[in-house]
């Protein structure tokens, strides 16, 4: 017998066998609409055959039996060698189901029957029904025997492999069909599309040039469960476990069709099943996991899984550390070296990689996206395009400033080259403290742009909530949006979040301090960069204090760098004439942000009037400014420009 075809020959010669039997033996003429109208012939057959009275005549039925039986024993040792080494889609579906020799003669009947239509006509007519054109449970135990009919009983490899269907339909047992699933005959006529009726979002990862795989022993019985670290690092980690085997990776099946439909695609590939979950399992996963005891099955998840939710089988628990993208990764997803200012997660890759489609021009503008839509509604997105030469500041403060962008530039080589320990994360937190106006937010976006992320400044009024607890989701939100994509997070006036704890006088004070305690220690498992600006480094708790990575003070401007924002603060294209830059520089003793204010308010102006930028607008606008702050201008401080504060 072919190799290819061993199943389907089986198949006949048991149908011719068993059709002969009918025919000779039992006397059942093949005639139109069988089984829809019982005459007298039909009783007079039933009675004979009824084993309580005596059944067919056994000389004849032997007869019949022994002018097979060279035929039928050849069929059936060729079906046992094509189980043990068979290659087609078929037999490694059957050994990776761990059927014996009796449930693979079961899979090839009724295989052989859902592809052939005149096997069709044979099984109805040995039924002696036109409407059981499937094998029934009861032609299955009279063929192959009770053994073959026990591997479709409910738990069975057949069953709980998802390869064949008992049809309950309410029908006596005896004729209940059996069916094959339409996934398992695609995979014989050579499709290896995936089983449509999967949990959308399932995906098979397959090791390079293999399509099909067979179980390695005993080891692939161990339930793995993986957490830590991101959700590709996780899957790494279950395939360096099974180097050749394919990765079913589907979030938790959520139907009875979708848990037999991950089976049957595991079984007939061969693969691993991953199960990913981002919560403990309750009891029905856990049930499920458990019966697929014939597939190597792995559950991930972010962090360890109670053990009430585990499901019972032996496991092994992989904590994942360290989940940055490496060299390989960036190989593999990107076909280059990691490239300077990318500190990305496999997940976070591999999703940029997705969007960006290997081109390395598109990479910054995919790993922006990682972000930006679990943010909406929670913080402002600022494009980061001022650089240094727009940030004046004295020598040690921008020093410092460095110093959180060298922190996490180099965070790899130091934790990862270098082997420092990541305590309590390698993440970078800066506090930018000073009063308003003195460049907090521009340090801010000046860090961003050198390290080529997107500036977040978050928004408290979306935040802070009145309902307890929704401010902490709200927060977790964005601590999970910013480590799913590299950026920055501002958090600006950060002392509305960061305020020292009170005693506890009210249910408010205690909510207050659950808040503080809760930022404390997502702080410390933080990977990314948040900057904390604050105009009074006093109200922030003292124990936010002891995990900053960088604390930058920020003060008012002294005369030469006033001089230097005022120079800066008009574009080189705009049209100024004669603004005396040393004598605003020189009079007026305000901060950056007023300055600038003032600048812009003064180009409106002389835009409005049709004119050059002149000293006289931009006096005007630094009057409005003063009024803005509260602040009476003197005559010593307008000194020659006083008269033009008194025309209009």
């Amino acid at each position: 017998m072919g190799d290819g075809v061993t199943w389907e020959e089986f198949a006949d010669v048991a149908l011719q066998r068993e059709a002969a039997l009918c025919r000779l033996a039992a006397g059942v003429p093949p005639r139109d609409y069988a089984g829809l109208v019982v005459d007298d012939a039909d009783v007079s057959r039933a009675l004979r055959s009824l084993p309580g009275l005596d059944g067919p005549p056994a000389a004849e039925a032997e007869r019949v039996r022994a002018l097979f039986a060279p035929r039928w024993a050849a069929a059936r040792a060729a079906l046992a060698e094509w189980l043990r080494a068979g290659l087609d889609p078929l037999a490694l579906a059957a050994r990776n189901a761990g059927l014996g020799p009796p449930g693979a003669e079961a899979l090839a009947l009724a295989c052989a029957v859902e592809v052939e239509p005149q096997r069709q006509r044979l099984v109805a007519y040995v039924q002696d029904s036109v409407r059981l054109d499937r094998p029934t449970l009861a032609v299955v135990d009279r063929i192959l025997g009770r053994e073959a009919t026990l591997a479709l009983a409910p738990g069975a490899p057949l069953r709980t492999s998802g390869l064949v269907d008992v049809r309950d339909d309410g029908s006596p047992w005896a004729v209940r069909m059996c069916t094959v699933a339409p996934r398992l005959v695609w995979a014989t006529r050579g499709h290896h599309g995936c089983d449509p009726a999967l949990q959308p979002g399932a995906t098979v990862r397959h090791p390079r040039g293999a399509t099909f795989h067979l179980p390695s022993g005993d080891s692939d019985a161990v339930l793995l469960l993986v957490h830590g670290a991101d959700a590709e690092s996780r899957r790494r980690a279950v395939a360096e476990r099974h180097p050749a085997r394919p990765l079913l990776v589907t979030p938790v099946p959520t139907s009875t069709e979708a848990w037999a439909a991950t089976a049957r695609e595991a079984t007939i590939r061969g693969a691993v099943v991953l199960v990913e979950t981002d919560s403990a399992l309750d009891e029905r996963t856990a049930v499920q996991v458990a019966r697929l005891r014939h597939l190597a099955v792995a559950i991930s998840s972010p962090r360890e899984l109670p053990l009430e939710s585990v499901p019972a089988r032996r496991a092994l628990e992989v904590a994942v550390r360290d989940g940055e993208a490496d060299e390989q990764d960036w190989r593999e997803r990107m076909g280059s070296e990691p490239p300077d200012g990318f500190h990305l997660s496999r997940e976070q890759l591999r999703l940029a990689a997705g969007v960006a489609h290997g081109d390395a021009s598109r990479l910054p503008a995919a790993v922006r996206r990682l972000a930006g839509g679990h943010l909406e509604g929670l913080a402002t997105r600022v494009h980061a395009q001022r650089g240094w030469a727009d940030l004046v500041l004295p020598f040690p403060q921008e020093r410092l400033l460095r110093e959180l962008v060298v922190r996490y530039r180099r965070r790899r080589t130091v934790f990862t080259d270098w082997g420092f320990r990541p305590i309590p994360s390698s993440g970078v937190v800066g506090l930018f403290a000073g009063p308003s106006g003195t460049g907090k937010t521009l340090a801010a976006e000046v860090a961003a742009a050198e390290l080529g992320l997107d500036l977040y400044k978050v928004d408290l009024s979306a935040v802070v909530s009145k309902y307890i607890g929704e401010t902490e989701k709200n927060l977790e939100r964005i601590f999970t949006a910013a480590a799913a994509g590299d950026l920055v997070l501002f958090f600006d006036e950060a002392d509305a979040l960061f305020g020292k704890r009170s005693e506890v006088g009210s249910a408010h004070d205690r909510y207050a301090n659950i808040e503080v305690a809760y930022l404390l220690q997502r702080l410390e498992s933080f990977d990314g960069v948040a900057v904390l600006a604050t105009n009074l480094q006093r109200n922030v708790d003292e124990a936010f204090l002891r995990r900053m990575s960088v604390v930058v003070s920020f003060a008012a401007p002294d005369e030469e760098q006033r001089r230097r924002i005022w120079q800066l603060s008009f574009p080189p294209q705009a049209p100024v004439e004669a603004v005396d830059v040393d004598f605003l520089a020189h009079q007026f003793t305000v901060t950056g942000g007023t300055i600038r204010n003032a600048a812009l308010g003064a180009a409106f102006a002389a835009a409005e009037a049709g004119t050059a930028i002149t000293m006289e607008t931009v006096v005007r606008a630094m009057q409005r400014e003063f009024l803005k702050l509260g602040h009476l201008s003197t005559e010593a401080e307008l000194e020659r420009y006083l008269d033009v504060l008194r025309t209009r």
